[in-house]
């Protein structure tokens, strides 16, 4: 059997399967787990809530029990945002919110527990999820394991971190605008946001600014990544919407043959912006490789007009963050300005200027425009973009300066033109890490499916994963 040391940088699906022919015990792993967290995370602030005595109650309790599933015994890690843990506190990056602890589970945590997880503790998220870069006022910035002086992208940064430094083998993301997709290509993993609904946000909350919010996890390998799915697909009691069922179990469809798919591809931002050459050369390079491997490869993309997308896509983030704000407040949260950072407080008083008539056109806008998409993709099984306009960022890049915080968001649009895209339109779409910079820079590129086509991006990231191997792509700065 190998050393713990060793199996802590297995992936869940090898974890679950030693634990399963009982080689190892669950507290075998979690303690590994924290090991590997307390010599690391002093580097990287990834983890900011730890959870050990919980962790290590759950990895003694006997079978059977509720957590007696595929994952049982695998540490994972929650973001500090959206996903409850009861009697956990929950502060979603912000100082307003650091006294905030939920008094029940989300669905999707209940759904995490189920299948055998066993959290470990929460990591850090840039205040209210906002910015593509993780470095909130309230736990300080975390650092990239490739560069300790980049970013590791947002909003789910510290899971990404945790992940690619080998904390733990998977952790749970979210995605409003790229959040789950971004910090992948940051940092090296594998990322994918599913299908609109296709996980469930309850039972606190039903849909998030029109559906652009979706949840699911970071991992090293696309089998976690599909079996995590798998754990936790399927609509909440009360849903307003969901995903269509999937044909088969989503970990089936990894190894499965993909076909000759045909594959649309380009490097240019649909909002105008400069693609930085390195993320130009990752797409090309990617596009070789899926023609190598029998795909037929175009240059080609939807039409879609950059300033009127990026226009309304802000309108409908910024009335969410005015929301987000009154919620807090009929809670009895004094809205101290002190305690919130100036981009999100700025973000609030623009929402608050976006009338009900201005909120419903910027729907219908992006409601368009993912008609139009979807139009374009029947001639086409995915589209191929970078997933960022540049490499990671060095840490500070998106200062909020007092006299006009609203740069910062400026400078995350030109950052991620590529992401929000899928967010819209609500179809699922993938970070794939095939490319690494000569200064040694994780650079992801992305793949967006038709609605509801999970399988076909878990079918040719296997595919890519066999070509081009990355799961055992260690960081220098923390092996």
């Amino acid at each position: 059997m190998p050393k713990l040391t060793e199996i802590g940088l297995m992936d869940a699906t090898a974890q679950a399967e030693l634990v399963r022919t009982k080689q190892v015990q669950p507290a075998e792993l979690v303690e590994a787990a924290i090991e590997r967290i307390e010599r690391v995370n002093p580097r990287l602030n990834a983890v900011v809530t730890p959870m050990f005595d919980e962790a290590r109650k759950a990895a003694r309790e006997p079978i059977p029990r509720p957590r007696d599933g595929p994952f049982r015994g695998v540490p994972f890690l929650l973001k500090d945002l959206l996903a409850a843990y009861a009697g956990v506190p929950m502060s979603w990056g912000s100082r307003l919110l650091r006294s905030y602890v939920p008094m029940r589970d989300s669905e999707l945590v209940r759904r995490y527990k189920r299948a055998g997880l066993i959290v470990l503790g929460k990591t850090n998220t840039p205040e209210f999820g906002i910015l593509p870069t993780t470095e909130p006022r309230l736990f300080g910035a975390t650092r990239n394991p490739w560069n300790m002086e980049r970013i590791v992208g947002g909003s789910s940064g510290g899971s990404a971190a945790a992940v690619a430094a080998g904390m733990v083998p998977v952790a749970h993301g979210n995605d409003g605008g790229g959040s789950i997709r971004i910090p992948a290509s940051c940092c090296g993993i594998f990322g994918l946001k599913p299908t609109r609904a296709r996980n469930p946000l309850g039972p606190d909350i039903g849909d998030i600014m029109g559906g652009l919010v979706a949840e699911h996890v970071l991992t090293r390998s696309v089998r976690d990544s599909a079996a995590l799915l798998d754990a936790t697909a399927g609509p909440d009691l009360g849903d307003p919407y969901w995903a269509p069922p999937p044909a088969r179990p989503f970990a089936e469809e990894v190894g499965r043959d993909p076909g000759r798919l045909r594959i649309a591809f380009t490097a240019k931002a649909p909002t105008g912006v400069a693609t930085d050459l390195e993320c130009v050369k990752a797409v090309r390079e990617a596009a070789n490789l899926c023609a190598d491997l029998g795909h037929e490869v175009e240059e080609d993309f939807p039409k879609i007009d950059g300033e009127q997308f990026s226009r309304s896509f802000i309108d409908i983030w910024a009335s969410g963050n005015a929301s987000m704000f009154e919620v807090i407040a009929n809670l009895g949260v004094k809205l101290d300005t002190d305690a919130i950072e100036p981009l999100s407080w700025a973000l609030y008083e623009k929402g608050k200027k976006v009338s009900g008539a201005d909120y419903l056109v910027a729907v219908g806008v992006l409601q368009s425009m993912a008609r139009d998409v979807a139009r374009f993709m029947q001639k086409f099984d995915l589209l191929l973009t970078p997933t960022l306009a540049e490499p990671p960022l060095p840490l500070g890049w998106f200062e909020q300066p007092p006299e006009n915080p609203l740069q910062a968001l400026d400078r995350a649009a030109a950052f991620v033109p590529f992401t929000p895209i899928a967010n819209a339109t609500g179809q699922p779409a993938m970070s794939v890490p095939l490319y690494w910079t000569s200064g040694g820079l994780p650079v992801g590129t992305q793949f967006i499916a038709r609605f509801g086509d999970e399988a076909t991006l878990f079918r040719l990231a296997a595919q890519l994963e066999g070509a081009r191997p990355w799961r055992d792509r260690r960081p220098p700065t923390v092996s």
